[in-house]
C-alpha cells in the first residue's frame, strides 16, 4: 500500500530545494560582476532577474519550513536531488532565453540542462557573439553541476538528510566520515585545480596565442570550468579547435583526465597512498582508455582521413580523451567527426558509453561498474568450469579488499543495463526521425552519458520530440536512475496514496 506524503514531507523537501536555489543565486553573482565590469548592461539585467527569482524561491521555501524537527527519511534526499536537476535548469535558463541567442524556451532549457548535467550539447545560435557574462553563466552552470550544487549546499548550510542528499547526487564514496568534510574536500580539490588550470590556460593564451591578459583570462576561466567538470561548453563555436595550440590542448587534456578521476582517488594521491594501481577502478579505466584509443587510432589510420602521423595522433588522442572523460570538447568540426566512420566511430562511441570513474564529474556507466561487472562474469564462468569443491575468490580491491556480494554484482549489472537501454531509446527516436543508425546511436550516447560531442544531429533546428528525449536522457543519466525512480514513486504516492 502506498502512503500519501504529509505536508511536513513536502515542506522538508522544499527547504532543501530552496537552499540549493540560494546557492544558484549566489553563483549568479560571478557572471553579474563580469557583466558590470564589461558594461554589459542588458545581460546584467537578465542575470539580476535570474538571481531575484532564485532568491525569492529560496526565501519562500525557507518560510515554509516544517514545524517539526523530525529527521527526513532516506527518500527525501533522492526526491530533492531529482527535482534540483529539473528546477535549476528552468531558473538558470532565464538569462539564456533573454539573450536573443535561442529560438525558443525549449532551446534555452535544453542548454541549461546540458550545462548543469555537464553534457555540453548546445542549441545556441551565433555563440561567437554571445555576451561574455552570459557565456560565463553557461560555464558556471557546468561548474555547479560537475561539483554538485548539493555539495555546495552541504558546505554553506547544515542541510537536513546530508547523507541521503550526497548519495542521491550519484556520489557513492565518502572520503571522510562526515559528509560535510567530504564536500569541503571536493571543493578544495576543485579550487586547487582551478588556480593551476586557469593560470596555465591564461599564460598559454598570452604567450602562445597573443591574447591580451583580459581575453586570455576569460578563455582560461571558461575552458577550465568546462574541462575539469567534464562539461564541454566552449566560448567559441569551434570549441578547442579555435585555439590551434598543442600546448593548450595538452593542458585541457590533463584537466579532463583530472575531472574524470574519482575524488577519492584525488585524496589518495594527495596522501601518497601506495597500491593505487591495484584498485579495480583504476585498472579498468586505464584499460578501457588504452583499448578505445587503440581502436580509434587504428580506424583513423585505416580510413585514411589523415595522411600524416602527427595530426592523426593529435586529433585522435584529444577526441578520444574528450569522449572517454565525458567532456565533449572537439578539435575537429561535427562534419569532419561524422566522416571518421568505421572503427574510429565505434571506438569513440564505446568510450563515451563507458565514461569516467565513480564519484567524479564524468558521466557514463563508470569504470567501477564495468570492472565489477566483468569480474562478476569471470567468477561465474570459473565457478561453472571448475570442480564443485574448488573455492573461488569473490573479492576485489578498491582502497582495500572487499567481497563482491551477489547483491552488489546484481545492482551494478542492473544500472549498466539501464544505461544500455537509455542509449538505445535515444537511438530509436533518432532512427524514427530519419537519421542513420550510427549517428543516432552516437548522439544518444553523447546525451545520456553526459558527453556533448555531436556529429550534427543536435542543432537549433532539431525535432522538438528528439530534443525533449535528450533532455530526459541528460537528466536521468546524470542522476543514475535511482533518484528519478524515487521521484516517480513519490509522485505516484501523492496521487494514489492513502
Amino acid at each position: 500500500m502506498l502512503l500519501k506524503p504529509t505536508l511536513d514531507d513536502a515542506r522538508r523537501i522544499a527547504v532543501d530545494l530552496g537552499r540549493i536555489l540560494a546557492v544558484v543565486a549566489g553563483a549568479g553573482l560571478i557572471p553579474l560582476a563580469w557583466a558590470i565590469a564589461l558594461g554589459e548592461w542588458k545581460p546584467a539585467a537578465d542575470l539580476i532577474l535570474m538571481i531575484g527569482v532564485a532568491g525569492a524561491l529560496a526565501g519562500i521555501a525557507e518560510m515554509w519550513r516544517p514545524k517539526t524537527n523530525t529527521q527526513p527519511v532516506w527518500g527525501h534526499g533522492l526526491i530533492v536531488v531529482s527535482l534540483v536537476w529539473l528546477v535549476v535548469p528552468a531558473v538558470g535558463a532565464i538569462p539564456l532565453a533573454l539573450s536573443g541567442h535561442y529560438g525558443d524556451l525549449i532551446d534555452a532549457y535544453f542548454d541549461a540542462m546540458s550545462g548543469l548535467t555537464t553534457t555540453g550539447l548546445a542549441t545556441i545560435q551565433d555563440l561567437d557573439h554571445l555576451a561574455a557574462s552570459t557565456n560565463v553563466w553557461r560555464h558556471s552552470l557546468q561548474f555547479l553541476g560537475g561539483q554538485g550544487i548539493v555539495l555546495a549546499a552541504l558546505v554553506f548550510f547544515s542541510a537536513s538528510g546530508a547523507l541521503s542528499l550526497y548519495e542521491a547526487e550519484g556520489r557513492d564514496q565518502r572520503i571522510f566520515p562526515s559528509v560535510g568534510s567530504t564536500a569541503r574536500f571536493i571543493w578544495l580539490v576543485s579550487v586547487v585545480h582551478g588556480i593551476l588550470g586557469i593560470s596555465a590556460l591564461t599564460i598559454d593564451g598570452v604567450v602562445a596565442q597573443g591574447f591580451e591578459w583580459s581575453r586570455a583570462l576569460f578563455h582560461g576561466f571558461t575552458i577550465f570550468m568546462a574541462a575539469f567538470d567534464t562539461g564541454g561548453f566552449s566560448p567559441q563555436s569551434t570549441s578547442v579547435g579555435y585555439y590551434h595550440s598543442a600546448s593548450f590542448e595538452a593542458v585541457v587534456a590533463v584537466l579532463m583526465l583530472a575531472g574524470a578521476l574519482s575524488f577519492g582517488l584525488h585524496h589518495a594521491i594527495w596522501q601518497r597512498r601506495a597500491g593505487l594501481l591495484r584498485n579495480i577502478e583504476v585498472r579498468t579505466f586505464a584499460t578501457t582508455v588504452t583499448v578505445t584509443l587503440f581502436v580509434t587510432l587504428t580506424g583513423l589510420a585505416v580510413g585514411g582521413l589523415y595522411t600524416e602521423t602527427s595530426p592523426l595522433l593529435r586529433r585522435g588522442f584529444f577526441q578520444l580523451i574528450s569522449a572517454h572523460t565525458g567532456t565533449g570538447f572537439a578539435t575537429v568540426s561535427s562534419p569532419e567527426l561524422a566522416r571518421w566512420g568505421g572503427l574510429a566511430f565505434a571506438g569513440m562511441t564505446v568510450a563515451m558509453a563507458l565514461g569516467g570513474m565513480s564519484s567524479s564529474t564524468a558521466g557514463g556507466v563508470k569504470a567501477l561498474r564495468i570492472g565489477l561487472t566483468v569480474k562478476s562474469v569471470l567468477m561465474t564462468v570459473r565457478e561453472a568450469l571448475t570442480p564443485s569443491r574448488t573455492v573461488i575468490s569473490r573479492t576485489y580491491f578498491q582502497y582495500g579488499r572487499h567481497r563482491l556480494e551477489p547483491d552488489l554484482a546484481g545492482s551494478v549489472m542492473t544500472v549498466s543495463l539501464l544505461y544500455v537501454a537509455l542509449y538505445l531509446l535515444g537511438a530509436a527516436v533518432g532512427l524514427a526521425y530519419g537519421y542513420g543508425l550510427a549517428e543516432s546511436l552516437f548522439e544518444s550516447v553523447s546525451a545520456a552519458a553526459a558527453v556533448g560531442l555531436s556529429v550534427g544531429v543536435v542543432s537549433p533546428d532539431m525535432p522538438v520530440v528528439l530534443q525533449l528525449i535528450m533532455i530526459f536522457q541528460m537528466w536521468i543519466g546524470r542522476l543514475e536512475f535511482i533518484a528519478v525512480f524515487a521521484l516517480l514513486g513519490f509522485s505516484l504516492s501523492v496521487v494514489k496514496g492513502r
